[in-house]
C-alpha cells in the first residue's frame, strides 16, 4: 500500500498512467492471441480538426467498450486513425496560402500545391490524435492509419478500378451540389440548410399570341431566368389549364418558352406557375428531364452571370445580378411586387456560402451490394441502436441515387484513370465515359499507369473523402490482396459508435462496401451517439459561444471528471443537454472515491484481501450484496448498451451504498475501542468491496481506478487494474452466512429508520445537532443490538428503547422499520415559539400555493404558455401542496 496524498491532481495522475500504459503495451493487439477477438474501428476524425464534446462522448464511448471487453477476457483491437478530408484541409491551406503570399493553387501548381498540402498535415496532424490520448484513449497507436498512407491509397485505387470493370463507376452529366467558392461538387453532407430571410419576387410573362394576357410568376431567383426554358403548371390547377400547352415569353434574352403540365408541381407555392430551369434547380432539372427540355447554363464556376446576350447582367456576381435583374424586370414594366420570405437554403459547410445546384461532368458510382446491406440490417444481422435508425437506413436504401465519387479537387485520391493525348479533347467532351470507352483502348483504369505514359493524360479530380472511408473496416487492417492475421482475428468488427448525421454518408456505404470486398458484413453493432446540445437545446457553434473546450475542461476538472459527468446525461435515443456543472459532479465523484480511500489508509494495515469472509455484521454483507446486484446488473445494462444508466448506477453505488451507509456503519469498528476481529473485518471488506468496485469503474475513469487500485495494493507490482479479468464468481461466494436476505433486511431496515430520524430532526431545525435522545417503542429484539449504530447513523446522541413509553401530546414522531420513534422536545426546543415560526412558515406556504392555483386556472396562460413550462407549474403547485400539508401536521404535533 502506498500512501495517498491529501488531495487529488488528476492532471499528474492521468499523464502519469497514460503514459506507462503506452510503455507497458496495453493497448496493443495480438492477431495469435487465443483469446476471443474483440475490435472497433474509430471513426476518422479530420486529420487537421480539433477535439470538441461531440468527439468526447464518440470516443469515450468506444474506449468504456475497449476496456470492458479487456476485462471480460478478450483481445482487443480499438484501431484508430484519421481522415485527409479532401475539401476541409485543402480549404485552410489555400486560406494560408491566399492570406500570406497572396497565392492560389493555381499559381503553384499541383504538385508544389500537394506538398504544402503535406507540410500542413505534417505540422497539423496529430493535434487531434495528442487530445484522444489526453482523454485516455485506449487506442492501438502501432497501427494508427491515414486515409492518404500508401498502402490504404493502393486500396482505393483497387476499388475504383474494381467497379469500374463491373460497369458500376461511369462518367457523366448530372446535378450536383456546387460550392462557387472551392469549385467543387459537394456530397449532401457537405451541404449545411440555414434559414434565410429571402425575398420572393412576383412578375409576369406574356403570354405568346395574346395581347394583354399574362401568367404571374414567382420566384426567389430573378438572375436566372435567363436559363428558363419552360413555366409549368400543376394539371389539376383549373386556373391555367387552358394555357397547358401555349407559349410564353421571356422577357431577356427574349425567347418563347412552353408552357407545361407536370403533377410535381405545388399548387400553393406562389402563384401556383412555376418557371423552369433546368440547370440551376435540382427540382426543376428533375421537370426538364421528363419533358425533354433544354439545358441553358448561365452561371460560371464561380457563380458569376455567363450571358452576353444580356450585357448588363454578364459577368455580375448572382447577388448582384439578382437585384439587376430585378431593376430590369420593373423598368420592363414586369415586376409586380416583392415580398419578404423564409426559406432554407443549402450553404457550403467549409466555404459558408450558398451552393448552386449544377449541372457538371463527374464520375459516379452504382452502389453495389445493396441487397445484402439492406438484409443486414431488416434481418438484425446488423443491429442499430436505438433501433429507430433502422427504418430511417431502410428508407433510404429504397430510394439509392447513384453517388457522386468525383470531386474538383488536388488535396485526396487521385482518379485513376488517364485519356489518350490524341484523344483527349474528345473524351473530356465527351457526354459519357464507361466500360466503352476502356474496351475501346481510349482510357486506361488502373492502380498504375499506363506503360507509355507520356502519351497519356490523368483526369485531375480526385475521390470523394467518403470513397476512402467506406473502405475503412478491411482497408485498415490488410493490403490489397492479402489475407492478414489482423484481418482472420478481428474482421468482421464488433461494434461502430458513430453519429445519426452520417447514417447515409457513411455506415451504409460501410455495409455495401464490406459485402463487396470481403464477403461478410463489416460490424455487428452500431451505436448512434446523441446531439450534445446546450441547456437552451440549441447545437453547439462557435458563433454562439456556447461550446467548451473539452481541453479547458480536463484541465479544470481531470479527463475522468469529463468522461464520467458527460456519460451520466447521455441517455440512448435522447439528446444531451450539457450542463457544466455535470462535469463538475464527475470531477467531484473522482474525490469522494480518492477520499474514501484515503480513509482506508488512515486506518493502517496493509490491504487484507482475505479470501473467505465469516461472522460479518449485516452491514458488510449488505454492501458485498449490493455490489454482486451492481455487477450483475451493470453486465445486462452493458448488453443492451445504456451507458448512462451504468454511470448512474456506479454514482448511486459509491455515493450512497459504500460512502453513506456503509462506510458510516462501520465507524465505530475502526476506533481504538474496537476489537481486533471486528477492525480485520471491517477493514476486508472495504478492500473487498473496494477492490472489485474500482474495476467495474475502469472503463469510465480510467486513470483514477488505475491510480487507486496501485496504491491501496489491489494489484501487484508492475500489473496494470486496466489488464485485469473481471472474477468470475460474486463477493457473496466468498462469505459464510445461513441466510444473506436476512442480513439485507436488517441492514435496510437500520438505514431506512436512520434516514427518517435524520429528517425529523430537519424538520425542527435541529440537523446539525447531535444531542438529540430519541425513543424507540415497539422495537423487535434485534434492534437493541444495532442501537449503538442507529445513533450513529442518524446523528442522534443516544437511542433508547422503551416498550412502555407514552409520549406526551405533541411530540414529534415517526413509524420506522424498527418501531415508533420519538423526539421529546423537552429542553430542546421553545415551543411557543416554534409554533410561531412554523404558523408564518404555514402562510408563506399558502401564499405559494395560491400564487400557483391562479397561474393555473388561468385559461390564457394555460393556453399560451410552452407545455413543458404549464407541466412545470404544476409540479410546483404539488410540492407547495406537500409541503404546507407537512407544516400544518408539526403545528398539530405541537399541540
Amino acid at each position: 500500500m502506498s500512501e495517498l496524498p491529501k488531495a487529488y491532481e488528476p492532471q499528474a495522475v492521468e499523464a502519469k498512467w497514460y503514459a506507462a500504459w503506452i510503455d507497458g503495451k496495453c493497448f496493443e493487439a495480438d492477431p495469435s492471441s487465443e483469446k476471443e477477438g474483440y475490435s472497433i474501428v474509430i471513426p476518422p476524425p479530420n486529420v487537421t480538426g480539433i477535439l470538441h464534446l461531440g468527439h468526447v462522448l464518440n470516443n469515450a464511448l468506444q474506449d468504456i467498450l475497449a476496456r470492458r471487453a479487456r476485462q471480460n477476457g478478450k483481445e482487443v483491437l480499438w484501431l484508430p486513425g484519421t481522415d485527409h478530408a479532401g475539401i476541409a484541409t485543402q480549404a485552410k491551406v489555400e486560406r494560408e496560402l491566399r492570406e500570406k503570399e497572396g497565392k492560389t493553387r493555381r499559381d503553384l501548381g499541383r504538385e508544389p500545391f500537394l506538398e504544402r498540402v503535406w507540410d500542413f498535415k505534417n505540422k497539423h496532424g496529430d493535434i487531434i490524435i495528442n487530445q484522444l490520448k489526453r482523454l485516455g484513449c485506449s487506442c492501438d497507436w502501432s497501427r494508427e492509419r491515414f486515409t492518404m498512407d500508401e498502402a490504404y491509397t493502393k486500396w482505393v485505387s483497387h476499388v475504383f478500378v474494381e467497379l469500374f470493370k463491373d460497369g458500376a463507376i461511369y462518367r457523366g452529366k448530372r446535378m450536383v451540389n456546387w460550392c462557387p467558392v472551392s469549385l467543387t461538387a459537394l456530397s449532401d453532407e457537405e451541404v449545411i440548410m440555414k434559414p434565410q430571410r429571402s425575398k420572393l419576387y412576383f412578375m409576369k410573362y406574356a403570354i405568346s399570341g395574346s395581347d394583354g394576357e399574362f401568367l404571374e410568376i414567382s420566384t426567389t431567383r430573378p438572375e436566372t431566368l435567363m436559363g428558363d426554358t419552360a413555366v409549368a403548371v400543376n394539371p389539376k390547377d383549373p386556373r391555367f389549364a387552358k394555357y397547358i400547352g401555349e407559349k410564353v415569353i421571356r422577357p431577356f434574352p427574349l425567347a418563347e418558352i412552353p408552357i407545361i403540365a407536370d403533377e410535381h408541381v405545388d399548387m400553393e407555392f406562389g402563384t401556383g406557375a412555376l418557371k423552369i430551369t433546368p440547370a440551376h434547380d435540382k427540382a426543376d432539372f428533375e421537370i426538364g428531364q421528363r419533358h425533354n427540355l433544354e439545358i441553358i447554363d448561365i452561371l460560371t464556376p464561380d457563380a458569376h452571370i455567363n450571358c452576353p446576350e444580356v450585357p448588363e447582367l454578364h459577368g455580375l456576381d448572382r447577388f448582384v445580378a439578382r437585384k439587376r435583374a430585378a431593376a430590369k424586370l420593373e423598368e420592363m414594366g414586369l415586376l409586380i411586387r416583392i415580398e419578404e420570405y423564409d426559406n432554407n437554403v443549402g450553404f457550403s459547410e467549409r466555404a459558408d456560402v450558398p451552393i448552386e445546384p449544377r449541372i457538371s461532368m463527374q464520375w459516379f458510382l452504382k452502389y453495389p451490394c445493396v441487397h445484402e446491406a439492406s438484409e443486414a440490417v431488416a434481418n438484425g444481422d446488423i443491429v442499430f441502436r436505438p433501433e429507430r435508425w433502422a427504418k430511417t437506413y431502410a428508407h433510404w436504401m429504397e430510394n439509392l441515387q447513384d453517388w457522386c465519387i468525383s470531386r474538383q479537387l488536388w488535396w485526396g485520391h487521385q482518379i485513376p484513370v488517364w485519356y489518350r493525348k490524341d484523344k483527349l479533347e474528345a473524351l473530356k467532351n465527351a457526354e459519357s465515359l464507361d466500360m466503352t470507352d476502356f474496351t475501346a483502348g481510349d482510357i486506361h483504369v488502373g492502380v498504375e499507369p499506363p506503360a507509355d505514359a507520356d502519351n497519356w493524360e490523368r483526369d485531375e479530380d480526385v475521390m470523394d473523402t467518403w470513397f476512402s472511408s467506406w473502405l475503412w473496416p478491411f482497408a485498415t487492417m490488410a493490403d490489397v490482396g492479402e489475407e492478414s492475421d489482423t484481418l482472420k482475428k478481428f474482421y468482421p468488427t464488433n461494434d461502430l459508435v458513430t453519429g445519426p448525421d452520417i447514417i447515409f454518408f457513411w455506415v451504409a456505404r460501410m455495409i455495401m462496401a464490406g459485402f463487396k470486398f470481403t464477403g461478410a458484413l463489416p460490424f455487428r453493432n452500431v451505436y448512434f451517439t446523441a446531439i450534445i446540445r446546450d441547456l437552451q437545446g440549441r447545437k453547439m457553434s462557435k458563433s454562439l459561444g456556447n461550446s467548451p473546450d473539452p481541453i479547458d475542461l480536463m484541465e479544470k476538472y481531470g479527463a475522468d471528471g469529463l468522461r464520467f459527468g458527460l456519460m451520466r446525461i447521455a441517455p440512448v435515443g435522447s439528446d444531451v443537454r450539457f450542463d457544466e456543472t455535470s462535469i463538475e459532479e464527475g470531477r467531484n465523484f473522482a474525490n469522494k472515491l480518492y477520499n474514501a480511500c484515503r480513509f482506508r489508509q488512515m486506518a493502517g494495515e496493509e490491504v487484507q484481501l482475505l479470501e473467505t469472509y465469516t461472522d460479518l455484521p449485516v452491514y458488510h454483507l449488505d454492501v458485498m450484496a449490493k455490489l454482486d446486484e451492481l455487477n450483475a446488473d451493470l453486465a445486462a445494462l452493458y448488453a443492451d448498451y445504456r451507458f448512462g444508466e451504468i454511470a448512474q448506477r456506479l454514482y448511486e453505488f459509491l455515493w450512497a451504498e459504500f460512502c453513506d451507509r456503509f462506510l458510516e456503519a462501520v465507524k465505530l469498528d475502526l476506533r481504538e475501542t474496537a476489537t481486533p476481529a471486528e477492525r480485520a473485518a471491517t477493514l476486508g471488506t472495504f478492500d473487498a468491496v473496494m477492490s472489485r468496485f474500482l474495476q467495474l469503474l475502469h472503463p469510465y475513469m480510467p486513470h483514477v481506478t488505475e491510480e487507486l487500485s496501485s496504491r491501496m495494493g489491489y494489484v501487484s507490482a508492475g500489473e496494470y487494474l486496466m489488464c485485469k479479468p473481471l472474477p468470475d464468481e460474486p463477493l457473496l461466494a466468498l462469505v459464510h452466512v445461513e441466510s444473506i436476505d436476512a442480513a439485507k433486511k436488517v441492514a435496510a431496515d437500520i438505514y431506512e429508520a436512520a434516514a427518517r430520524i435524520r429528517n425529523l430532526k430537519a424538520e425542527y431545525k435541529m440537523g446539525s445537532r447531535k444531542d438529540i435522545r430519541f425513543i424507540v417503542k415497539l422495537a423487535p429484539d434485534w434492534v437493541a443490538s444495532e442501537a449503538k449504530i442507529l445513533a450513529l447513523l442518524a446523528g442522534a446522541g443516544e437511542i433508547v428503547l422503551d416498550s412502555s413509553y407514552e409520549a406526551p401530546k405533541g411530540t414529534p414522531a415517526s413509524i420506522t422499520p424498527v418501531g415508533e420513534v420519538y423526539m421529546p422536545l423537552e429542553g430542546l426546543i421553545d415551543v411557543e415559539a416554534e409554533r410561531i415560526r412554523i404558523t408564518k412558515e404555514i402562510e408563506k406556504t399558502e401564499q405559494e400555493v395560491r400564487k400557483a392555483e391562479g397561474k393555473l386556472g388561468n385559461a390564457s396562460f394555460v393556453d399560451r404558455a410552452p407545455p413543458e413550462v404549464v407541466e412545470q407549474e404544476k409540479a410546483r403547485l404539488a410540492d407547495w401542496k406537500q409541503k404546507l400539508q407537512q407544516l400544518r401536521d408539526m403545528l398539530s404535533a405541537l399541540g
